[in-house]
């Protein structure tokens, strides 16, 4: 492996802004480390926020999905995709919220073989809809998950991590993004 976040030649931006260091600061001290995504972006301290305001939106603001159904969507989305990078710092997520690092290697292998409750099947089986073939999710796609007692709020915030992913998990394969080493031993 290289020092690099990517195969992509794009240094980030030395120095970076205070409001960036203070970020990656935090990062440092909450994780351990600075998420080789967030390297990746700092070459363009707009894209940097951009990409970092829309993550704090989907994955963190409030929502009827926890944040461990919202990495379990992001883990099912990137195996569908076969994203290294999400895999392996979701997967490490999912393992760590989850209490369960047996859950995380099954989302990432086949979300089908977890022990799931009806909530999580139907969602996790809306976002691999979305991911394989959004164009045909019809009425009956969205009635399954109200059925299991999701809110049409829930669809979207649902709808919106499987998007983002999607999105995040094409530029991570495009550029080569590797995941940092840390993520491959947490919570197992």
């Amino acid at each position: 492996m290289t020092d690099q976040p990517t195969a992509l030649d794009l240094p980030m931006v030395d120095p970076l802004p205070q409001e960036t260091q203070k970020y990656f600061d935090l990062c440092q001290d909450k994780l351990g480390m600075i998420p080789n995504v967030l390297q990746a972006y700092a070459f363009d301290i707009d894209k940097l926020n951009a990409f970092t305001a829309l993550y704090n939106d989907v994955m963190l603001a409030d929502s009827g999905l926890s944040k461990l159904e919202r990495e379990m969507i992001a883990v099912t989305v990137s195996s569908i995709n076969k994203c290294y990078y999400c895999l392996t710092a979701h997967g490490a997520a999912v393992r760590q919220l989850s209490g369960n690092p047996q859950l995380g290697e099954m989302l990432v292998m086949n979300w089908r073989v977890a022990p799931l409750d009806a909530r999580q099947k139907a969602m996790l089986g809306f976002a691999e809809r979305m991911t394989v073939a959004s164009a045909k999710i019809e009425e009956k796609d969205r009635d399954a998950l109200r059925q299991v007692g999701l809110s049409d709020r829930d669809i979207w915030d649902i709808a919106a991590v499987t998007g983002f992913y999607n999105m995040s998990n094409r530029i991570a394969s495009a550029t080569d993004m590797r995941p940092n080493d840390d993520y491959h031993a947490q919570s197992r």
